[in-house]
């Protein structure tokens, strides 16, 4: 699915264990008593029927779809038709390299410039790869930033800083984090998979002048730095207008709109500009795209740890 800082932006945990008792507790059978219980054939029987039915039971409520869509409203149905439709629209892109340049507005009078490169990496079957490097300043050149998007579960994320020569691991607990000083959080970067969130559609109403799909998504991930997202996808091209951010606390944090899109190879569709402005501090970041370059031959090899330290 697009990312905010790639693509136009649009994949259910299992959580829970039972809770285990240390020891018997009182009146319950000594351990001696239980043993024989477990060896016996027909505890032994019951014990695999047990097993297979959990284990049967859990494939199927991580398949996409599985048992979920039958108990979804109709507005939760319908938002997730759009995101599925707007993420269906842009498969087959391959791979893509972008110039960018990031614009902090730190204060009414204060503004900061920045000059990075980014590859991105299509997968089949799972969130996209990428890679964003700093080229400007010179404090931070050679910065780079590697993403894999999954679909389920945690992104994975890795930093290279050049002034230490190493690679720094993104925690999950601190993708919610500012990246660079930027408006934009580290879980920004990565591709917004329609596994990632929960969505309901809300209403129909004109985004600039183009009538647009309002839909609501609701991160699975519970170390989200949001709680919720309300999105505008225009109804012609499925492509993101507007995305409102909300805290943990469900206040309105951050506004991000995108601008200026173009189409390549006759299908995908790019933003040339993507502005994120935090409401809560005043702050904002502008990125601008240049020079997108499609299907020019990136392979897994290009995305690697080792490949961060020599990016140049």
């Amino acid at each position: 699915m697009p990312t905010p800082i790639t693509r136009n932006c649009n994949r259910h945990s299992l959580r829970g264990a039972p809770h285990l008792r240390h020891g018997p507790g009182p009146g319950s059978p000594a351990p001696d008593t239980l043993l024989p219980l477990a060896r016996s054939p027909g505890a032994q029987t019951r014990l695999s029927v047990l097993f297979g039915v959990l284990i049967a039971l859990a494939f199927a409520l991580a398949a996409p779809g599985a048992f979920a869509e039958e108990a979804l409203s109709a507005e939760q149905l319908r938002g997730l038709d759009i995101a599925r439709e707007a993420d269906q629209r842009d498969v087959g892109f391959s791979d893509t390299t972008a110039d960018l340049t990031m614009v902090l507005t730190l204060s009414p009078t204060e503004q900061v410039a920045r000059s990075m490169r980014q590859m991105v990496l299509e997968v089949a079957d799972d969130g996209d790869k990428s890679i964003m490097v700093f080229d400007r300043p010179r404090d931070l050149k050679g910065t780079a930033i590697l993403t894999f998007t999954h679909r389920v579960g945690n992104d994975d994320q890795w930093l290279y800083l050049p002034a230490l020569k190493r690679v720094k691991r993104i925690s999950s607990a601190d993708k919610s984090g500012p990246f660079m000083g930027s408006e934009f959080a580290f879980e920004d970067l990565a591709s917004q998979e329609v596994e990632k969130y929960r969505y309901t559609y809300l209403r129909e109403e004109e985004c600039g002048a183009m009538p647009c799909y309002v839909v609501e998504r609701i991160p699975v991930d519970p170390k989200s730095g949001y709680s919720r997202q309300v999105t505008w996808i225009d109804q012609q091209e499925y492509r993101l207008q507007r995305v409102d951010y909300y805290d943990r606390k469900g206040d309105l944090l951050k506004t991000m709109t995108l601008d200026g899109y173009r189409q390549y190879l006759q299908r995908h569709w790019r933003a040339d500009e993507m502005l994120m402005v935090n409401h809560q501090s005043g702050k904002s970041t502008l990125l601008r795209f240049d020079n997108y370059q499609f299907q020019v031959g990136l392979q897994d090899s290009d995305f690697t740890r080792g490949a961060l330290s020599r990016m140049r």
